[in-house]
């Protein structure tokens, strides 16, 4: 059985497979990528015609018609003030609430270039994927614009993209300067108090502590966790950014603090419920030192598996879980 969670981080980008054989491994979808549709010139004369629409893209004035593909996309564009020019998002873009009656275009591995053609954009803001997309989007004469995606370096650069994009290039500048000032806070603090060791799970079997899938090195969740002063002990085990591991394995290591967002559900109302069922399971394994010492958080805010402006809601969080201050 696949673990639940996998594609929560998928479709918001957490976890992006580097080519189509990865995707098909770990997505609960399949995977399967589309097929190329034939645009009839050759490669050299696509490539021109990619730049010209980029660029075309970057230059004009701020687009008055913004199509997102993605989670931590969207929530960029309605940090830098341009939440009214968003005509549609990808289908697990949920934040901020006003984006939940807007059309959606598609998944955030396969944005349907149909469903945004008919949006009638002057930009689409996309990442850089192993897909048809950007080909798909030249064929139909769609401008777009490709950002980068990842760990907390790569969310600062996708910001600024994405300002170049939008010609909203202070707006972008300041956003990342106030993002770094509240990031280097959180750290600083932390570097004075308690260093615990952490275990952090984004996958596991529905309703048991199984097939657990875990938060490895070089990853946005394991940036967070060093930047609210958490050791992760899985980054000196794994060379894996999410690798597998069993209950037993957990035991071995036995970390302060177990982090499981593995079976978040998909509403905020059956988030709510699911942190009461998942502490609950928790309490069938005793023998955790983290069980023992009360210091499992089940989280459900989607701040975690977006990584965009409102990681330093998350790292605040996690500092506070870390230093023991009970969720609210």
């Amino acid at each position: 059985m696949r673990t639940h969670s996998l594609l929560t981080f998928v479709s918001r980008g957490i976890i992006a497979p580097q080519n189509r054989e990865s995707a098909s491994a770990i997505l609960p979808e399949g995977g399967r990528p589309e097929k190329s549709r034939p645009i009839g010139f050759p490669p050299q004369a696509l490539l021109s015609v990619v730049f010209a629409l980029v660029f075309a893209g970057v230059a004009q004035a701020q687009p008055q018609r913004i199509v997102s593909t993605s989670p931590s996309i969207t929530e960029v564009l309605f940090a830098l003030g341009l939440g009214p020019r968003v005509v549609g998002v990808s289908n697990y873009c949920e934040y901020p609430s006003s984006v939940l009656s807007l059309p959606k275009v598609g998944t955030f591995l396969h944005p349907d270039p149909e469903l945004i053609a008919r949006l009638q954009p002057d930009l689409v803001i996309v990442h850089k994927l192993p897909n048809d997309l950007t080909n798909r989007l030249t064929a139909l004469r769609i401008t777009f614009a490709e950002v980068d995606r990842g760990a907390i370096q790569d969310t600062y650069s996708e910001i600024l993209q994405i300002g170049k994009a939008t010609a909203t290039e202070p707006q972008a500048q300041d956003l990342v300067n106030r993002l770094k000032t509240r990031m280097s806070q959180i750290h600083r603090e932390a570097q004075g108090r308690l260093h615990p060791s952490v275990v952090m799970v984004i996958g596991r079997t529905p309703g048991a502590l199984s097939n657990l899938v875990v938060v490895g090195r070089d990853s946005f969740l394991d940036e967070l966790v060093e930047t609210a002063g958490g050791k992760n002990l899985m980054s000196a085990e794994s060379n894996s950014a999410y690798p597998r591991v069993s209950l037993e394995t957990l035991l071995r290591l036995n970390p302060d603090v177990i982090i499981d967002m593995g079976d978040m559900g998909t509403s905020s109302e059956e988030r709510q419920k699911k942190v009461e069922a998942n502490q609950a399971l928790w309490r069938e394994a005793p023998y955790l030192r983290a069980v023992q010492k009360g210091q499992v958080y089940c989280i459900s805010s989607t701040a975690f598996v977006v990584p965009g402006p409102r990681a330093i809601e998350a790292a605040a969080e996690l500092f506070a879980l870390l230093q023991g201050h009970k969720p609210q």
